[in-house]
């Protein structure tokens, strides 16, 4: 009994694991959003917390320009039906909750939390070998986007004018306006630091982009929030203390450095980093 009781705790510690949340973004009022997938918190602009979106398991969010923010609720249905569902909701500026996309069987298809400034939304397909990216524009119009195949996608997020960047397993890659994809930074992983139950594919995670185009990088094997410029240069600009890992990143306009960060409990907390250098935690 002890045992099974063991290797269930295993199982649950590394499924919780398995897909740890990336969504951090801010509205234009200076107030931070973030996911636990447990709810999504409100850090307000004196440092306060509250939960904005109780009793949703979502790993990405999106904030539009008139502050409405979407995420998804994920469940599972229990191992007798062995099925998911899920459904999209929207926290408009004025604080109500609505459904965008009911309840529906499966994961979410066709949809996507990754857009840029004219409402392009975009998201990767990734049923056969050759993966690629996809824009669907505010007329529904769908483009295949990239001139070049990729292995394994996982996150991404877009500049404001368009451009796509991509986390192709350990790998960054951008893909322009044009389609064109370039590798900027390969082999970001450095697993020093993965906890034992960690999915190899989870290892580089959160992405955020400044004006500059630079682009930050959670890089959870290692602890670290790295920088690529668009020439592909790499630098750390922040490491995690001791027992907490990056799942998201954000940078905002102002220069501070928002690090969404887990534990190995499944603790979930937040460390901003003000350009001079000062740290907070909420």
């Amino acid at each position: 009994m002890k045992l099974h009781f063991l290797i269930s705790l295993l199982l649950i510690s590394a499924s919780a694991w398995a897909h740890p949340g990336v969504g951090i973004v801010m509205d234009s009022k200076g107030n931070v959003f973030y996911t636990d997938l447990k709810q999504v918190w409100k850090i307000d602009t004196q440092g306060r917390k509250s939960v904005a979106v109780p009793n949703v398991h979502t790993h990405e969010l999106y904030m539009d320009a008139q502050d409405n923010l979407y995420g998804e609720h994920l469940w599972y249905n229990g191992e007798r039906l062995n099925t998911w569902g899920h459904y999209v909701w929207k926290y408009s500026a004025d604080g109500k909750i609505q459904k965008v996309i009911p309840d529906t069987e499966g994961f979410l298809k066709d949809y996507s939390f990754v857009r840029d400034q004219q409402g392009n939304m975009y998201w990767a397909v990734r049923e056969t070998d050759c993966q690629q990216v996809v824009r669907r524009d505010r007329n529904g119009m769908i483009t295949q986007l990239g001139n070049d195949c990729m292995e394994n996608i996982r996150w991404m997020t877009a500049t404001q004018d368009g451009d796509v960047l991509v986390v192709d397993r350990y790998d960054l890659k951008i893909i322009n306006r044009l389609g064109q994809v370039k590798t900027l930074a390969t082999q970001l992983q450095q697993n020093k630091r993965k906890p034992a139950l960690v999915n190899e594919p989870h290892l580089v995670m959160g992405l955020s982009v400044d004006k500059e185009k630079n682009v930050y990088v959670a890089v959870y094997g290692s602890g670290e929030v790295k920088k690529v410029t668009p020439s592909g240069k790499v630098f750390t600009v922040a490491e995690t203390n001791a027992g907490w890992l990056p799942t998201g990143v954000l940078h905002t306009p102002n220069g501070d450095l928002w690090i969404l960060e887990c534990s190995p409990m499944n603790a979930v907390r937040v460390e901003r980093i003000t350009p001079d250098g000062r740290h907070s935690i909420y």
